[in-house]
């Protein structure tokens, strides 16, 4: 879905009308979230967001997945499967799967790091722990109460922050915020903006880790768009914030175009992009997951498209590292001891 602009704008006359629907959702989201979970005898890490759309979730968890390995860790990502048919639990194998089938995210990190897609997480753990893994990554599941949490790392935007600040529909939130506050570990603020500042306020306050971070582009993104004019296209939480990863880069962007996130592209819309693109001499860029998204597609379209890799880096990877160790402590020495 494209998110509506009154989201992230101070209350309006639109948000208000629709306050007492959010009250009923909200009231039902906190229900479930304060449900008991399960334990499934392998520690897991949920990397999540208080509110809908993106904020960083995927660059997050492959960052944990490299600091997990160098731990001696064997992470396996668990995800619904956001936009894929398959209803799990299955392993991703890129060679067979496509976005239609896994999602695009899943897809997307299955090229580095085993992942796991299953509606019910349960499952989806059962088979990522028979699968070897060490420690569970829940890419997503914040506000789902099916698995025990070991620890809750929240994502967030330091330009967005939390918008208006009210549940959905009158706003972003999936929850009411002072819930999701108290069962926040970490919070993750990504980039140099202020917005974010009075939640990791409030997050230190409560005693939890606040850890600053950045997006920065791959090398090799960067080399192969340098003295390009480009056409970027993104079908994600934030195309503008792609669009502005972009420029800081050094990148000429003459031209944008922005779609709902997860957007399932046409043959129509990627024609559309080609001509442009074409027309104008421009480089046709796009972000990793919406390359995913469009797949074999792409071959066929008689102009390369190019993805711009990021990578997220901690202003305190010790801290991070600090952080990460102490919680998988706490986890193994739980189990040893016994039921939760």
């Amino acid at each position: 879905m494209r998110e509506p602009g009154f989201w992230h704008r101070p209350p309006s006359l639109v948000s208000r009308l629709l306050l007492p629907i959010a009250a009923i959702y909200g009231g039902i989201a906190a229900t479930r979230m304060q449900k008991a979970g399960t334990a499934v005898g392998v520690p897991v890490l949920c990397v999540g967001n208080y509110h809908m759309g993106g904020a960083g979730k995927t660059p997050t968890t492959l960052a944990l997945v490299t600091l997990l390995r160098e731990f001696g860790e064997t992470p396996v990502v668990l995800s619904r499967g956001y936009g894929g048919r398959l209803h799990g639990p299955v392993m991703v194998d890129p060679s067979r799967h496509g976005a239609a089938d896994v999602g695009d995210e899943p897809l997307m990190m299955a090229g580095r790091v085993p992942v796991v897609i299953a509606r019910e997480r349960i499952d989806g753990a059962a088979l990522a722990a028979s699968q070897g893994a060490s420690v569970i990554l829940m890419d997503d599941g914040f506000q789902n109460p099916a698995l025990i949490k070991d620890a809750a790392l929240i994502v967030i935007d330091s330009h967005r922050g939390v918008g208006n600040g009210s549940v959905f529909p009158a706003g972003p939130l999936r929850a009411p915020l002072a819930l999701q506050l108290s069962r926040t570990d970490a919070l993750v603020v990504v980039g140099d903006g202020a917005a974010a500042d009075g939640i990791a306020a409030k997050i230190t306050d409560r005693g939890g880790v606040v850890l600053r971070a950045r997006l920065v582009p791959e090398a090799a993104s960067v080399d192969a768009l340098r003295g390009r004019r480009v056409l970027a296209f993104a079908g994600i939480g934030d195309p503008a914030r792609f669009v502005a990863t972009l420029r800081s880069s050094g990148v000429d962007v003459a031209a944008q175009r922005a779609f709902a996130d997860h957007h399932p592209f046409t043959a129509e819309e990627l024609a559309d992009l080609v001509a442009t693109a074409a027309r104008d001499g421009l480089t046709l860029v796009t972000t990793e997951k919406d390359l995913a998204r469009i797949g074999p597609a792409a071959d066929a379209l008689g102009a390369p498209i190019l993805p711009f890799a990021v990578k997220l880096m901690f202003d305190d990877e010790a801290k991070l590292r600090m952080f990460l160790l102490d919680r998988l402590n706490r986890a193994r020495s739980a189990a040893f001891a016994g039921p939760r």
